[in-house]
């Protein structure tokens, strides 16, 4: 993780660059986009959850606050996963069975699948935020009828407590992944709102030419809508063999791939470097996670447009205390 001065400059920084950026030049008349699926760049696995109600809000100031988004501020999940939970009956308030829709008060006790969970008064200060160093073969889902390794396989486990992946990365494609306990900022940070640039180090095979790089910072027509990149730099290599940087500000699924693939070029290793002002640390190596503290967590919540919790250094995850899950 880099300190917000490092953070404003771009992860390809000191890097040699080729040729000078492409940037998408202002449209005229902007083509209108469909309502797009929220963050899930490169996304194979499923798409990624989130509450689509934070996007409009009622006039009417109604009483308490929704069930699912109390719980997934406790941790617990995503507000989409909670809803799922809610449904299938696995939530009780102040001993009822909870239904969808519910709005409940700050005092209201309430159970998660038989156990009492604390409110969420008694929880702001103790959210964490993790950064991975995602391999590629790594699947970014809890569970796999193939049984592959999972990214939450690493993570260390804190009691009580639920990791939320903010976005994911397919099966194949390497580089920074957040973490979240807060289900309130992973639904933010991943929310189409919500615009956080996506830098990717490309390789890709195949004739790039100046007319198809241009096509792909203008905009392509995709299966579900136009895309494009706001930026590419050159990042080196000869022959049909080239690295490039690439910036995206969405995240739709395999959104960069297929955006190559529009120009009949192929991505043979594509790996994420930066997510917004969140950068890699050169002492995090694949497979390894830190916790994102200080300053820096300051940033993520500036990043989502949301008020950061206190940071209490006491209580950061020490390692070999919190182990990682084994099978």
């Amino acid at each position: 993780m880099t300190h917000k001065d490092r953070a404003k400059k771009s992860a390809r920084a000191g890097r040699p660059a080729k040729s000078a950026p492409r940037r998408a030049k202002p449209e005229a008349n902007p083509v209108a986009k469909p309502n797009l699926a929220p963050e899930s760049e490169q996304l194979e696995l499923g798409s990624p959850d989130i509450d689509e109600s934070i996007a409009s809000a009622s006039p009417e100031k109604l009483p308490g606050e929704k069930l699912q988004k109390i719980l997934a501020r406790a941790g617990l999940g995503s507000r989409r996963e909670m809803e799922r939970y809610i449904s299938a009956g696995d939530v009780k308030v102040d001993g009822r069975v909870a239904k969808l829709g519910d709005r409940v008060e700050a005092t209201a006790k309430i159970e998660f699948r038989g156990k009492p969970i604390r409110t969420a008064q008694s929880i702001t200060t103790e959210h964490k935020i993790l950064l991975y160093n995602k391999p590629e073969g790594e699947i970014c889902t809890r569970k796999d009828p193939e049984n592959r390794p999972s990214v939450f396989d690493k993570l260390p486990m804190i009691p009580g407590r639920r990791w939320i992946s903010v976005g994911r990365l397919d099966y194949n494609t390497a580089g920074l992944l957040l973490f979240t306990t807060d289900g309130d900022l992973a639904n933010k940070l991943m929310h189409p709102s919500t615009t956080i640039e996506r830098e990717y180090a490309c390789r890709v095979m195949g004739n790039a030419t100046e007319d198809k790089l241009t096509n792909l910072v203008n905009g392509v027509i995709l299966e579900d809508g136009v895309a494009k990149f706001t930026d590419i730099v050159a990042g080196g290599g000869e022959g049909i063999n080239r690295w490039f940087y690439v910036v995206i500000m969405e995240g739709r699924n395999r959104e960069v791939r297929r955006l190559w693939e529009s120009q009949e070029l192929q991505v043979s290793r594509l790996k994420r470097v930066r997510y917004g002002d969140v950068f890699i640390p050169s002492n995090v190596k694949q497979g390894q996670w830190q916790e994102v503290s200080g300053e820096d967590y300051n940033l993520v919540y500036e990043m989502a447009g949301l008020p950061a919790p206190k940071w209490d250094p006491l209580k950061a995850i020490k390692r070999g205390r919190h182990m990682a899950r084994k099978k």
